[in-house]
């Protein structure tokens, strides 16, 4: 049996952090745009439903940003299986339990990893679990750590 080293891939931020900055530069050009020059001083407009509109978006990033920076979720891969962590709880999901492990594959148009998908297969389950990789850090070695998976329990 093939061994595999514990992995731990951390679910990315990078969305939220891009997302937070572009609303905060895009609210302030239009703050900087709707504002008024006269006589050498600047007039910031601050009674326009508009800026209150982006001040809200910023802060609603804002927040989902912290909420999943606190939250701190990541996924260990181990030979056992694989267990869905965050700071409130774990999920396991034994090698055992797993009927199949199925890797999107690359056709068509989409041969981008962003479109990619993992669907496992549990025992005595219904629904499919569904993994993006895309959704965590490293995707390219959590895709790997799969296909390595897969492997094993194809073998037992």
């Amino acid at each position: 049996m093939t061994e595999l080293k514990n992995n731990i891939f951390k679910y990315n931020m990078s969305f939220y952090y891009q997302s937070t900055i572009i609303y905060f530069v895009i609210s302030i050009i239009y703050l900087l745009l709707r504002g008024s020059f006269s006589e050498d001083s600047y007039k910031l407009v601050t009674h326009d439903p508009i800026i209150y509109f982006f001040a809200i978006i910023v802060m609603v990033s804002l927040l989902s940003l912290l909420y999943n920076q606190f939250k701190n979720r990541h996924m260990k891969i181990t030979n056992e299986g694989i267990q869905f962590i965050d700071r409130f709880g774990s999920r396991s999901v034994n090698l055992n339990d797993i009927e199949y492990i199925k890797l999107g594959r690359e056709t068509g148009r989409f041969r981008n990893i962003a479109f990619k998908q993992i669907k496992i297969k549990r025992k005595n389950k219904r629904r499919v679990l569904l993994i993006r990789p895309n959704d965590y850090e490293n995707a390219g070695d959590l895709l790997n750590k799969f296909k390595e998976l897969k492997k094993i329990l194809e073998s037992n």
